[in-house]
């Protein structure tokens, strides 16, 4: 399909978030796209123009999370509250049972969402679900986070991304969408810098035993090689996941890869509601 017949999104408010929504509803589940903390849903576009072109007419919402793009900031973005004003979009939206796309922390809300409201299965993207590494080391830097070094601290969390992997136009999409506010990475972080270690991994793996039960459809896309530690980890919490490993792509494997990502996305319309 060429690139001038894909239909427009249509720009909505759906429960106090801003969101794009593209398609019709039918028998396949429906997509809801989250996209990484400081960044926008715009980013998503290109990924549902090769979806558009393979799936013709799947129902997507891409969604500004709370405090991102054209979204308001909120006075908490706590693990438990950011998926239920989700659910909340999601009902006003008229989706059932979608299937949950996160890209980074919109893949932790992704798991967090589906362990606590319907859905179809969930796609993470380059997001570790063992939160405990990553809060010792956010809790190392909480100073310097808290304080007027901020924009360099946060530029060095940019750069373990690797955009250097990416093609240019993935490049300046990244660029052009990453917004880092102070205030709302605080906010997100709040949690994995406050809560005890203990108590934050067992928010996780609640969540976890929940999609065990439910049987969840679950797909872990990493742009590298998880530590063995953590494969083994994640093997023990979610035995049924699939795991794929898109070498050399760091944190965007979806925009190293956008046709194979968008392939991704279509082969869940086979997945049933749980």
């Amino acid at each position: 399909m060429h690139a001038s017949h894909i239909r427009e999104p249509a720009a909505r408010w759906v429960g106090g978030l801003a969101a794009d929504d593209y398609g019709h509803d039918d028998h396949r589940p429906p997509l809801v796209l989250l996209h990484g903390m400081t960044f926008d849903r715009s980013i998503w576009r290109p990924i549902v123009a090769d979806l558009e072109r393979i799936d013709p007419g799947r129902r997507v919402l891409a969604i500004d999370l709370p405090g991102h793009g054209e979204s308001p900031e909120q006075q908490s973005y706590e693990l438990g509250e950011v998926p239920d004003q989700l659910n909340r979009a999601i009902q006003e939206a008229a989706l059932a049972a979608p299937v949950i796309v996160g890209h980074s922390a919109g893949g932790l809300a992704a798991t967090m969402y589906a362990a606590r409201h319907p859905a179809s299965g969930v796609i993470n993207i380059d997001q570790p679900l063992d939160v405990a590494p990553f809060a010792e080391f956010v809790r190392s830097l909480a100073d310097r986070l808290r304080g007027p070094e901020f924009p360099a601290v946060w530029q060095m969390f940019y750069e373990s991304f690797h955009t250097d992997l990416l093609s240019a136009s993935a490049q300046e999409l990244v660029r052009s969408t990453c917004r880092p506010r102070q205030q709302v990475v605080l906010g997100y972080w709040l949690q994995i810098l406050d809560t005890p270690v203990a108590a934050l991994t067992g928010l996780i793996t609640d969540a976890t035993a929940a999609l065990r039960t439910e049987g969840v459809p679950y797909v872990y896309v990493a742009g590298g090689e998880p530590a063995p530690e953590y494969r083994q980890w994640l093997r023990e919490q979610l035995p049924a996941a699939a795991i794929e490993i898109w070498p050399r792509s760091g944190h965007f494997p979806h925009l190293a890869w956008p046709q194979q990502f968008a392939q991704q996305l279509a082969a869940t319309a086979q997945w049933a509601a749980q």
